[in-house]
């Protein structure tokens, strides 16, 4: 079982940035693939980006060069951080934890980008 606790979400100017922390407990983290997730409104769930246990990342196109994920394994956190943030990337962030069968989420936390 792992537990998923995002942080750092809030209300941003366009051209801003913000850094979202996902702090899991429970199991091994160091061998879980980890990914952010967001869901803006009326929109499916869409996959922002991912870090393998091997630090391994891949991007949606709609945030390559602007969003960086990474992992501290010694400290069991995930990061996105995210500049020049657009209107477009109004959303819930979802943290999500994958390994074999096993698919964990978070609670997701809110980030609006506006004027």
């Amino acid at each position: 079982q792992v537990q998923l606790v995002e942080s750092g979400g809030g209300l941003v100017q366009p051209g801003g940035s913000l850094r979202l922390s996902c702090a899991a407990s429970g199991s091994i983290f160091r061998l879980y693939e980890m990914g952010w997730y967001r869901q803006g409104p009326g929109k499916q769930r869409e996959l922002v980006a991912g870090i393998t246990s091997g630090h391994s990342t891949n991007y949606a196109d709609s945030v390559k060069g602007r969003f960086t994920i990474s992992r501290d394994n010694a400290k069991n956190t995930v990061y996105l951080q995210m500049n020049s943030l657009k209107p477009e990337d109004t959303a819930v962030y979802y943290c999500s934890a994958k390994r074999d069968t096993q698919n964990y989420w978070g609670q997701g936390t809110q980030v609006t980008v506006s004027s």
